[in-house]
């Protein structure tokens, strides 16, 4: 079985600013601000929803394949994507654009300012669902506007059931929109905050959502997470961790779970207890695909965690 993870592939520039900036902003001059950070410490790792999904994935024994508009300076990053065995066929390159980049700074207090540049995922409406063959399930994960509407509908009209993952792409979206993606969805997947938007848009509570998808999912953090489905709130524990590093990309490594479990056929008790301890493997790291492990130690891991065999 294939997984197409439709979503956004990116540059994460990461920075570090030793100081806090409430020392250099002046809540008075915030009308003329103008300030400089000095950050002598900078990395530049490699995200964006489709790339940590897939690779994510990846390291679970699943087949996922990305569909991304990325730019002229997606080199490297395809490099990276084949020594990892991640497909990039349905990778498209828009010749004039950048690939997008998130350019975050972060200071000692873990405050953050973060910029974030789209570039060529504004024309991931160019690719197309009828593009990949052999697809038995689909995520549409944030990425263009018109893409994720694109795709959603692409997805529905075929048959294929698949995952709305709104994300950080959630406020583009009005309420009728979003009750569209839901009415076409086969799951919806958010965080705390994101259900609280998206409930605020639509109007729609827990119960209502579910009535209309397979399972509707919410992550809450550190407290693990829920999955409603039919008339059961399934809850799910998080998995220890070792330590706490960074916690960006656990929720794209949450749905590399969820598609693994689904693709597998797997109960949604365990399908939420696999996405759990992904999670957890991507916060003991940093960066969204600096972790890896064999099925061997992942097993063992989840026994440990939730008191089973996988």
């Amino acid at each position: 079985m294939t997984a197409l993870i439709c979503g956004s592939i990116a540059y994460d520039n990461i920075m570090v600013f030793h100081d806090r900036f409430k020392n250099h902003i002046l809540p008075e001059k915030l009308h003329v601000l103008s300030v400089s950070f000095l950050v002598p410490e900078m990395r530049q790792e490699f995200g964006g929803c489709a790339g940590n999904i897939a690779y994510s994935m990846g390291l679970i024994g699943a087949k996922g394949l990305p569909m991304a508009t990325v730019g002229k300076d997606f080199g490297r990053y395809g490099a990276w994507m084949e020594q990892q065995s991640m497909a990039g066929g349905h990778v498209k390159v828009i010749d004039d654009q950048f690939t997008a980049q998130a350019f975050i700074t972060t200071d000692l207090d873990a405050n953050q300012i973060t910029a974030f540049h789209p570039g060529a995922m504004n024309f991931s409406h160019n690719n197309s669902v009828a593009d990949a063959e052999g697809i038995s399930i689909g995520i549409v994960s944030p990425d263009g506007r018109d893409g994720m509407v694109a795709h959603a509908a692409q997805f529905a009209e075929a048959g294929i059931p698949f995952i709305f993952d709104p994300g950080q792409g959630l406020p583009m979206f009005d309420g009728d929109d979003l009750k569209a993606f839901i009415e076409q969805a086969s799951y919806v997947t958010v965080n705390d905050y994101e259900w609280e938007l998206l409930t605020e848009r639509t109007g729609l509570n827990a119960k209502q959502v579910a009535e209309q998808v397979d399972a509707l999912i919410i992550t809450l953090g550190a407290k693990g997470a829920v999955i409603h489905t039919g008339d059961e709130e399934i809850e799910i524990p998080t998995a220890s961790i070792s330590k706490a590093v960074d916690p960006t990309g656990c929720g794209d490594a949450f749905r590399a779970g969820l598609l693994h479990g689904l693709m597998e056929g797997m109960d949604w008790a365990t399908t939420g207890r696999i996405a759990s301890l992904l999670g957890a493997t991507v916060v003991e790291h940093a960066g969204t695909q600096n972790h890896s492990f064999t099925m061997d130690e992942f097993k063992a891991r989840f026994n440990s965690s939730f008191g089973y065999a996988l």
